[in-house]
């Protein structure tokens, strides 16, 4: 069983910034892949990033420029730095996760998310 827990979120006011993370834990053989998404009300969860084992990373279009993933593989954790906010990167931010177990097979599993709000 995998446990993914997200922080790092909080109110923030338009051009601020904030650093999330989401730490990994439980039993696996390896994470393939973390990624965030984040959802606002009313709308549907979008991607917001992901980053492979290689450290190879890859962005939604919202954020490309202003966010950037990054990860510690030894910690199990991946990070997303939020720059330049603005009230529409207001949102619920999820982290999933892709690993796999000891027997091969590949589950994904979601935190929990933390908030990030942008106002002034």
């Amino acid at each position: 069983q995998v446990q993914v827990v997200e922080s790092g979120g909080g109110s923030v006011q338009p051009g601020g910034s904030l650093s999330l993370t989401c730490a990994a834990s439980g039993t696996f053989f390896s994470i393939d892949y973390m990624a965030w998404y984040r959802q606002s009300p009313g709308k549907q969860r979008e991607f917001v990033a992901g980053i492979v084992a290689n450290k190879n990373a890859n962005y939604g279009d919202a954020v490309t420029g202003r966010f950037t993933i990054s990860k510690d593989s030894a910690k199990n954790t991946a990070y997303l730095q939020v720059n330049s906010l603005q009230p529409e990167d207001t949102a619920v931010y999820y982290c999933a996760i892709k690993s796999k177990t000891w027997a091969g097979s590949s589950h994904d599993s979601w935190g929990r998310g933390t908030q990030v709000t942008v106002s002034s």
